[in-house]
């Protein structure tokens, strides 16, 4: 997947807005359960929000959501408080349930 142009990203979390975390992510950091999780979510969804309960500092916050973003080779869409929003597009183009605006 090429990287996402700007107006991708709007229009990703645009979409995003009615989402609700479905991975939350606690005092134990990135947890093999939590990458799973997260790897199950993005393999069904494209796009998900993740939510931070127990971490603060803005560093801590963005090691760890680039962090989430490598490991399972998702895009990380924008962050807004303790919740930032993945998008990795479905491998099977008959699976993909977000087209992508190309200008």
């Amino acid at each position: 997947m090429k990287k996402l142009e700007g107006f991708q990203k709007k229009y990703l979390r645009g979409l995003a807005h009615s989402l609700k975390p479905v991975v939350l992510i606690g005092q134990k950091d990135l947890t093999a359960e939590v990458l799973r999780s997260a790897e199950q979510a993005l393999g069904k969804h494209e796009l998900i929000k993740v939510k931070y309960h127990d971490f603060k500092e803005k560093e801590q916050k963005a090691a760890l959501i680039e962090r989430l973003g490598q490991e399972t080779g998702s895009e990380i869409v924008g962050v807004i408080g303790h919740t930032a929003v993945f998008y990795r597009q479905q491998s099977d183009p008959e699976k993909r349930k977000i087209s992508l605006p190309q200008r």
